[in-house]
């Protein structure tokens, strides 16, 4: 039995050990490319250039290009390949490049500053028609907005350009706020390494969520509500702007391990600034590349008042760059919950060609696991009315069709430029996606799921996305278990001192116990489950000893008659640390593991009868009553100590995955006794 239990730990070990090697991360041989700073100053005007080491196309993917990221050193910043800015000063400047490499296999190169010069010859200051021009923040995107150069990747870095405007008439003095790293995730995914400002933002250390007051003047409340803003500007606050800026700050903070507040001063009337960071991504970061993660930023425009906006900028985990890309917003599911929820998909696109696309397919595979009659179209870009049913129309629309095992989402009629289209500065004009939900299906397995999605613009080449991936959280499924034990070979598992060797003994050991266990909630196929149990065993022997004296004790022959019963009781654990078990549907089980037993209380009670007798002739006479003798002793043991341990195969009938069953199960003990019967019925919640 040794030989077997080695052969099986062996295995084990092995089956373990190739798992493990096949769960460790595959890093890719990448190199970093580089990049350096070129310009051309005239006076105040300087003209920009990359120079860019080449890309290494990913097979199979769109062409492989840069994306750029320009800060001028001065608050400024752009993100066209070559671009011409103008200095209001005379003077010297930090420029700073970040270039990504899109469907490129490389590492991205780093981001060094850059010291040029300006001066006062203003001889190219007319040859302004290709400066950059970035659109009105307060018109396009209400005063307030977050930008990054790229999503983030594992220890990379990425730039992020918070945006804010006075959309006032007066000169206003306000408050930013800056939240990162979400506490959802087990580790933070990024490090704030550097902060750029340009307008004398003072930082504020002090904790500013317990500072807020929680009683509000009446002054306060008018404002707070929103009354006076509706009343003295007669519109309606946008969906940027909210009122309760308590409760906004206090669920930020809740949300977000990190935040920095800063003062901003003497913001002029449709003055625009901008504030830059750089993040950089940790070793511990999330590596799900189907995951969304956020940062958020907070904006009070007047201090003292409690008007504010909020952004939230949106991000997908990457491994190499690409602007087409699907991500599921929940990627660990709550079972026991999830059928109350939508899940959440988002899937993003960028037209990378020389010309506008009119027609846009999404052909999103859909997970069995969902319902596709529950879909929801939560928002989208660009922003159209759903088409009608069964009607072709002119306008722009968004058309859902709903496919066997997929959804095809269709732009019609749309203008969305190319990234290399002549005269297009600003990227973001390029891109689009769809954000939507569904719930899940009546009946689904307790299995991850994935999702991808074929890109195709106008009668272009498909191009498929990552794979999204969700997957349910183990969870807690705690068991109550009761049953009796049968023992096998119990004999020379007594140690009585009171009992000849040679006596053959009728025996019967069982015991009852009652337990819990803990596995992972309603698993499907393969778990693990580990058990304790609490029990007492009974062990029962009786035995008869005859013998015939010649002589005797009377100096006559006699005939002695001893009868002997011994209980022995004992208390004790089992523990089974882990077993492996499968489901093979919702009624049939089996599992195997290693169980141990310990004994904690043990009690021995032998009593022994002993009657002597005259013998003659072979017949047995009267009791010779001086010779008769009667022994009770009794023994206990209270010590901890490890009784049994081996192996076991069971298997269950009932509702395997939660709710009650019943099982037996065969153990093979390494000590004696070695066979053993466990009869159970179990009740998983």
């Amino acid at each position: 039995m040794k030989t077997y239990s080695i052969k099986f730990l062996f295995t084990l070990f092995f089956i373990v050990s190739f798992f493990n090697s096949q769960a460790q991360e595959i890093k890719k041989d990448t190199t970093r490319h580089q990049a350096n700073i070129k310009e051309i100053v005239r006076g105040k005007t300087v003209t920009f250039n990359a120079e860019l080491s080449p890309l290494r196309q990913i097979a199979g993917a769109p062409q492989a290009n840069w994306g750029y990221y320009w800060e001028f050193g001065d608050g400024n910043y752009s993100f066209e390949e070559k671009p011409k800015h103008q200095y209001k000063e005379q003077g010297e400047y930090n420029v700073r490049l970040s270039a990504t490499n899109n469907y490129d296999d490389g590492e991205p190169p780093l981001t060094r500053p850059k010291k040029i010069h300006t001066t006062n010859n203003d001889s190219a200051s007319n040859e302004d028609s290709t400066l950059e021009k970035i659109q009105s923040l307060i018109q396009s995107y209400d005063g307030f907005r977050i930008q990054t150069n790229r999503d983030p990747s594992p220890e990379e870095e990425i730039q992020v350009i918070v945006s804010y405007a006075n959309d006032k008439k007066y000169t206003t003095n306000g408050k930013l706020y800056l939240f990162f790293n979400e506490k959802k995730f087990k580790d933070k995914n990024f490090e704030l390494t550097d902060i750029r400002s340009y307008h004398d933002e003072e930082e504020v250390q002090s904790d500013f969520i317990s500072a807020l007051p929680r009683i509000k003047s009446k002054n306060v409340f008018i404002r707070s509500t929103g009354i006076e803003t509706i009343v003295n500007k007669n519109r309606i606050l946008n969906d940027t702007t909210r009122q309760d800026l308590t409760n906004s700050l206090d669920a930020a903070k809740s949300f977000y391990y990190d935040y920095k507040v800063w003062n901003v001063n003497d913001v002029k009337e449709k003055e625009e600034r901008n504030l830059f960071f750089t993040f950089k991504t940790t070793p511990e970061m999330l590596k799900d590349t189907s995951a969304v993660i956020t940062i958020r930023s907070i904006y009070v425009p007047e201090r003292g008042n409690n008007t504010h906006k909020i952004v939230e900028k949106e991000m997908e985990i990457v491994t190499s760059h690409d602007p087409n890309k699907m991500a599921v917003y929940q990627t660990f599911l709550n079972y026991r919950l999830v059928r109350f929820k939508r899940l959440k998909y988002k899937v993003r696109f960028q037209n990378n060609g020389e010309g506008p696309a009119s027609l846009i397919k999404l052909n999103v595979e859909i997970p069995e696991m969902l319902d596709k009659s529950t879909l929801k179209v939560i928002n989208m870009y660009p922003k159209v009315p759903i088409c009608p049913v069964n009607k072709n129309v002119k306008y722009s629309c968004l058309d859902t069709l709903i496919l066997k095992d997929k959804i095809s989402f269709q732009f019609k009629n749309i203008y969305l430029p190319g990234t290399n289209q002549k005269g297009v500065k600003e990227k973001d004009s390029t891109k689009g996606f769809v954000k939507y939900s569904m719930k899940f299906v009546k009946d689904f397995h307790k299995v991850k799921s994935t999702s991808k999605t074929e890109i195709i613009f106008d009668k272009n080449d498909p191009i498929i996305t990552n794979s999204s991936t969700s997957r349910f959280k183990p969870g807690i499924s705690i068991g109550a278990k009761a049953g009796y034990n049968y023992f096998f070979d119990t004999k020379e598992n007594l140690d009585f001192n009171a009992i000849n060797t040679d006596i053959s003994l009728d025996t019967k050991a069982d015991g009852f116990f009652l337990g819990a266990t803990i596995s992972p909630y309603k698993s499907y196929k393969w778990y693990y489950q580990a058990e304790i149990m609490v029990g007492r065993q009974q062990i029962t022997a009786t035995g008869l000893h005859e013998k015939i004296d010649d002589i005797g004790a009377v100096g006559f022959p006699t005939y002695s008659k001893t009868t002997f019963k011994t209980e022995l009781i004992k208390n004790y654990v089992d523990i089974v640390p882990a077993s492996i078990r499968y489901n093979f549907n919702a009624i049939f089980g089996a599992g195997f593991g290693l169980q141990s037993s310990f004994n904690f209380y043990q009690k021995s009670i032998t009593k022994s009868d002993k009657k002597v007798f005259f013998y003659q002739n072979g017949q047995i006479r009267d009791e010779v009553a001086d010779l008769a003798e009667k022994k009770d002793t009794t023994n206990r043991d209270k010590g901890v100590n490890l009784n049994n341990y081996g192996l076991f195969l069971d298997f269950t009938v009932g509702i395997s995955r939660i709710g009650p069953s019943f099982g037996i199960r065969y153990i093979q003990n390494f000590n004696e006794p070695t066979k053993q019967i466990h009869t159970y019925a179990i009740w998983k919640f």
